[in-house]
């Protein structure tokens, strides 16, 4: 960066437009103010009846009347929770190969595809290297969605203002408070994570929303708070009946008010709110950072003005609760001292820690601008180059043109007039054959396309049986006569039989979409799922809170429990995806006579449901020959139950009536048996009896089921291509292992 360079730090609130304009200064710990502005909207951009985008478009061009922005470079904020932070504490990892490990991480945090966001990261200050092995590395990453960034950049767009640092709200924050706060923390090299400085703690009061941001110079924790001065406005605006201008009027000159109490007490119920939030957040923050030291909180924000809050804060969360009077490390008499910039001191935390980073004086230096921005500037900063160039290139080449031209016009081309004719007839020729030789090509494709789409129609054709005989197999009487299944027991609920009553289907654009729904179901069906494939538990604890009864405990480790709200970013990177069927049955069976350890669903999911999910069946191909498959190389997976009744008592048909009946025979009994009754139905049938003592219908215990799940057909096509590939990484794999073990014995043996 060139001396002298200046930084609009720009900061779009809900109420208001912050800027501030700073250069570096000869102190590394200071830098100077030479503008700012304070543009205060006509309306809050949350207000129902407000329209953001022409109130934003409005204020810029106020900005732009203003100031100037030319032959500066410009840094604007977003809000905190448009974006993803995340801290990832890397092994010890040579230093040239964290990039690629970062990049890997960064897969495994954030829950959308890589090209569908903007990210970037950096190493957090602390760690330690040695012998080219970085130790104790803490890598700080932070996405946002991609058409998040292109509209929080379109205002500036329109405006003609050219934006060069995309950076979040919280890390501006930091940024800020390092710089000025906490000039006198240790070297990086002196920190020590099992016994770290203490810690400040910032609460930035927006509109609509809080940052709160806690660090010790060294490491970062941010929350967001969705609580904000517009809430003390809807709370006087309920309770006294006023409109929302009426009330934000009250808000800031409750003491001038006819009754000062009136208005407190309307307010009062977002003072316990605020204060309850801040304290869960912080108990959190205590219960995953066991060696942090607490210190003061430092408040921004005009909200922190409204009378009585510093000093409600302070009381009931036991701490230091302090107001910003001046900023240390920024110079400027002209700014500093400005009335207009004295009154809205608290409002421009964030303008100044933007600055700060465009000045390379800040911690962060994260830009999630995104890349082809970046690309297309380079170009366009190059392209004038690029034109002087091409036109010497051109003249240069004019040049040697004409100066062939001159040597052509003395040569005697008549000897060679023959020669240049069997030329052409030789060229003419072989273009004709080749174009004779396309239209053959062309229609080899064609004939071949068709057999292979003819071959693919038969395989298509199999799907559905396959899936159908796949599902039967799955059942725990697949391969059993009934009178194999009577003969198992005389009892109807001790006999391993699930009976589907309806098969029903829906072809779905994207699996993900239904699984969502059915997540939280499958699972608590299977509770040790998130052990094995929950990506980064740590990190997706750390960013959540816990619920409002907690106090310093961190959340809850029972598994079926269902994610906290502001973790819904967290999803788990497993799932079905793309195009598919969703396979819906509706079934029940009486296998309910026993504990409650082999009845109802967990008999379900006993039998059918793991069968579902590990089972191996004989299919026959196209060609007449059995093959052995899962379910899952059907493309069968995901079961889950997604509803299911209480153990109800029925009456069902007594087979052996059934049986009696359709022969009209009379059985034997002997002397002295008793009669089939309701009351001794479920005995054993006896071996002899007559038609009239075999009653029609018997007492059974029923549970019913709708069970789901995922289906991308596979045909044998695409079977055989997947058991190639997975084959030749297994070789892949084996070769790598065996050269990695060859290496190791080399270096071995040389040492």
């Amino acid at each position: 960066m060139a001396k002298g360079e200046a930084f609009w730090g720009i900061d779009i609130g809900q109420s208001a437009l912050k800027a501030l304009k700073c250069r570096a200064a000869d102190s590394p710990d200071k830098i100077e103010a030479e503008a700012f502005d304070f543009i205060e909207y006509p309306k809050i951009l949350s207000q129902p009846d407000a329209d953001p985008v022409e109130l934003i478009k409005d204020a810029l061009e106020e900005f732009l009347k203003r100031n100037q922005v030319k032959g500066t470079r410009v840094a604007i904020s977003v809000p905190g929770d448009r974006g993803l932070p995340r801290f990832v504490k890397l092994p010890p990892v040579e230093s040239s190969k964290i990039p690629d490990l970062v990049k890997f991480e960064a897969r495994q945090q954030i829950p959308f595809p890589l090209e569908d966001v903007v990210w970037d990261f950096q190493q957090m200050p602390g760690g330690t290297e040695e012998d080219g092995f970085s130790m104790e590395t803490e890598v700080g990453l932070f996405a946002m969605k991609r058409d998040q960034v292109f509209r929080s950049l379109r205002p500036f767009t329109n405006a003609g203002i050219e934006v060069d640092i995309v950076q979040l709200t919280p890390i501006s924050l930091f940024n800020y408070v390092v710089f000025d706060q906490m000039q006198d923390l240790p070297p990086p090299e002196n920190f020590n994570p099992e016994d770290p400085p203490e810690s400040l703690i910032v609460m930035s009061l927006g509109t609509d929303t809080s940052d709160l941001v806690v660090t010790n110079g060294y490491r970062v924790w941010q929350r967001s708070i969705p609580i904000g001065g517009n809430h003390f406005t809807k709370a006087i605006t309920k309770d006294l009946k006023v409109t929302f201008s009426k009330a934000e009027h009250l808000k800031r000159n409750a003491m001038k008010a006819e009754d000062p109490r009136a208005i407190f007490q309307a307010m009062r119920p977002v003072f316990n709110e605020l204060v309850t939030e801040v304290q869960r957040s912080l108990n959190f923050f205590n219960s995953i950072n066991r060696t942090a030291k607490l210190g003061k909180i430092l408040a921004l924000g005009n909200t922190m003005k409204l009378r009585g809050l510093q000093k409600y804060l302070a009381q009931n969360l036991g701490m230091d609760v302090e107001t910003v009077e001046d900023f240390r490390g920024l110079t400027g008499s002209g700014v500093v001292k400005s009335p207009a910039f004295q009154e809205n001191l608290a409002s421009f935390g964030v303008s100044y820690g933007l600055c700060i980073q465009g000045l390379n004086r800040g911690v962060l230096s994260t830009n999630l601008l995104p890349g082809e921005i970046l690309q297309a500037r380079e170009i366009r900063a190059k392209k004038p180059w690029a034109v002087a160039a091409a036109a010497l290139l051109l003249v240069g080449c004019g040049f040697s043109y004409a100066g062939a031209w001159r040597m052509y016009k003395t040569a005697d081309l008549a000897p060679y007039q023959q020669v240049f004719g069997q030329v052409k007839d030789v060229a003419q020729k072989s273009k004709t054959e080749l174009e004779e030789f396309t239209a053959l090509q062309e229609s080899y494709k064609t004939v071949d396309n068709l057999g292979q789409s003819m071959a693919q129609i038969a395989e298509r054709q199999m799907l559905w049986p396959v899936l159908v005989h796949a599902v039967q197999q799955c059942l725990p009487q697949a391969g059993k006569t009934p009178e194999e299944i009577i003969a198992q027991s005389p009892e109807v609920g001790k006999r391993d039989v699930i009976s589907i009553g309806s098969v029903d289907c829906e072809m779905v654009p994207d699996l993900a979409v239904w699984f969502t729904g059915v997540k939280s179901k499958y699972e608590s069906q299977h509770p040790n799922l998130k052990k094995t494939t929950a990506p980064a538990a740590d990190a997706a604890q750390a960013e959540a809170v816990p619920p409002a009864d907690a106090s310093a405990a961190a959340p809850p480790a029972d598994p079926n429990a269902p994610p906290p709200a502001d973790a819904s970013a967290e999803a788990p990177a497993y799932g079905p995806k793309g195009k598919g069927y969703v396979i819906e049955l509706r079934g029940h069976h009486y296998h309910n006579n026993d504990s409650s350890a082999d009845s109802g669903v967990q008999y379900l999911q006993k039998t059918f449901i793991r069968n579902l999910e590990n089972k191996k069946i004989k299919i026959k191909n196209l060609d007449g020959k059995e093959e052995t498959v899962t379910l899952k190389e059907l493309g069968v997976d995901f079961p889950v139950i997604y509803d299911q009744t209480s153990i109800e008592s029925v009456m069902i048909p007594n087979p052996y009536a059934a049986s009696v009946n359709a022969t009209s025979a009379v059985v034997p009994k002997p002397p002295g048996a008793a009669p089939m009754t309701p009351g001794n139905a479920a005995q054993p049938m006896p071996p002899m009896a007559t038609a009239a003592e075999i009653i029609p219908e018997i007492p059974a215990k029923k549970f019913s089921f709708v069970l789901q799940f995922a289906w991308t057909p596979q045909t044998e096509t695409q079977r055989a291509a997947e058991r190639v590939r997975v084959e030749k990484e297994r070789i892949a794999k084996e070769e790598q292992e065996k050269a990695a073990a060859a290496n190791n014995a080399s270096t071995e043996e040389t040492n």
